[in-house]
């Protein structure tokens, strides 16, 4: 099974990366455009692998870039502890 395939499971990837991420000193900036480049991979090459995944790509797809941005901090938001 994928880690893409279980919602939870991907958060705390996520999770687990931004807070190795943080340790290391990335810059807050640094780890938002990271995650926004992520989600557009995710959004042009990734079919959805769920519920979740699915609004997120819906969201990305209507979204103009400053509002992309938004939807990848606020991802970057959900996933810290």
């Amino acid at each position: 099974m994928s880690i893409l395939e279980n919602w939870e499971q991907w958060k705390d990837f996520l999770g687990d990366r931004l807070q190795q991420a943080q340790q290391q000193g990335m810059p807050q900036s640094t780890i938002n455009d990271i995650a926004y480049q992520v989600g557009d991979y995710l959004a042009k090459q990734v079919d959805p692998k769920n519920p979740q995944e699915r609004v997120l790509a819906d969201l990305w797809s209507v979204a103009t870039p400053e509002e992309q941005q938004a939807i990848a901090n606020v991802m970057v938001k959900l996933v810290q502890d």
